[in-house]
């Protein structure tokens, strides 16, 4: 069944700052070298899915200069590829809402002019590896309007978003926004009949300013909905807190693996050719992440480290991560700090944050 894709990148989350002042949250670095979209992106190309959809907010600079026209993704083609699409000025919807009505309707050219069996939509800020076609099976042989995607999380009550309670027959029955106990938490990605999501912008266009799953959850007794489980590593982002815990996590020899080395669902990104790492006698590295073109004189713990970063001797770089072309002078210590590109550390100075508010440092600030 043909399959088309439709990303949501029109969208803020609070509380991250400065790292979100002049980029969507998108498009913010994660990882290294990636960019928090290059997940979604890569789930639906790795699943044979070739015409994808992006709504981009109007602050989308950073990420039309990440995706370019997709060659990373194989999307730059003739038939089908990459569509950059506008989107509202986002703010006007609530908080945590990824799917506005007015977004979807503004770009129903999308869904009119493919003639595409289904629609996989999904939001573009979460990290993880997944393979689409078992989700598009199991919808095809279920003969329902839409399918959404869960996964099983402990200690619901601490998590944003929607939980789903699922029927014995696999249909959900509502929409909750906490859980006791484990929950089945909505991952932010479904898939949806073509025909369906026109008939649905039909009825529905008089409330745009809402969101698609807001409408959808109200109307569970006239929608057939599924649901379909996803039991692979799911990093949610929704906070500061959040970006520092899930490129920590990628520290983690199993959750790294199934991540980034399944040969068959590689993560792509747009690559930038840098020298090796070069570690200086002296240096002292320990469960991080150091990219290509680093230079480290420093110690650097539980940590991940981007592409051209610095660190002086007698430096310490704990529980941080240190985005791209920034230098950390001798003597510096940072404890759960995140900083953006070309920030400049100077010498002696430290900086403490915590696990749950992480100290953020905007791009090109010296301190």
């Amino acid at each position: 069944m043909k399959t088309i894709g439709l990303i949501s990148a029109n969208y803020q989350g609070k509380g991250f700052g400065e790292l979100t002042e002049e980029r969507t949250l998108a498009s913010v670095p994660y990882g290294g070298r990636y960019r928090l979209i290059d997940f979604a992106l890569s789930n639906m190309t790795n699943s044979g899915i070739t015409t994808i959809g992006i709504i981009a907010p109007y602050t989308s600079g950073s990420l039309i200069d990440h995706i370019g026209i997709g060659n990373p993704w194989s999307l730059g083609r003739k038939n089908g590829g990459l569509f950059l699409m506008p989107g509202s000025v986002y703010g006007v919807q609530a908080e945590g809402r990824r799917f506005l009505i007015r977004d979807i309707l503004k770009n129903i050219k999308f869904f009119e002019r493919d003639d595409a069996d289904y629609v996989i939509i999904s939001s573009s800020t979460d990290v993880y590896n997944m393979d689409y076609k078992p989700l598009i099976k199991q919808h095809s042989e279920s003969d329902r309007a839409m399918t959404v995607v869960y996964k099983k999380v402990p200690r619901g009550e601490d998590y944003e978003g929607f939980f789903i309670d699922i029927s014995e027959d696999g249909r959900v029955e509502k929409f909750n926004t906490s859980a006791e106990g484990w929950g089945n938490y909505f991952i932010d990605c479904c898939i949806v009949n073509r025909e369906f999501m026109l008939e649905f912008l039909k009825w529905f266009g008089a409330l745009e300013y809402m969101d698609f799953f807001d409408v959808v959850k109200d109307h569970l007794d006239v929608f057939d909905v599924g649901a379909f489980e996803f039991r692979g590593y799911f990093g949610r982002v929704r906070s500061t807190s959040d970006l520092l815990k899930v490129n920590q996590d990628m520290t983690d020899y199993v959750i790294r693996n199934e991540v980034f080395c399944n040969p068959e669902r590689t993560i792509y990104t747009k690559t930038q050719d840098e020298a090796p790492v070069f570690y200086l006698p002296g240096s002292d590295v320990r469960n991080s992440t150091i990219s290509a073109g680093c230079t480290i004189k420093g110690k650097v713990e539980n940590s991940t480290i981007f592409r051209s970063v610095s660190i002086e001797e007698g430096a310490v770089v704990r529980n941080s991560v240190i985005m791209m072309h920034c230098h950390i002078g001798k003597d510096v210590v940072l404890d759960n700090v995140i900083c953006d590109k070309y920030v400049t550390i100077n010498d002696g100075v430290k900086i403490f944050g915590s696990e749950d508010k992480p100290v953020v440092i905007g791009k090109e600030m010296s301190i």
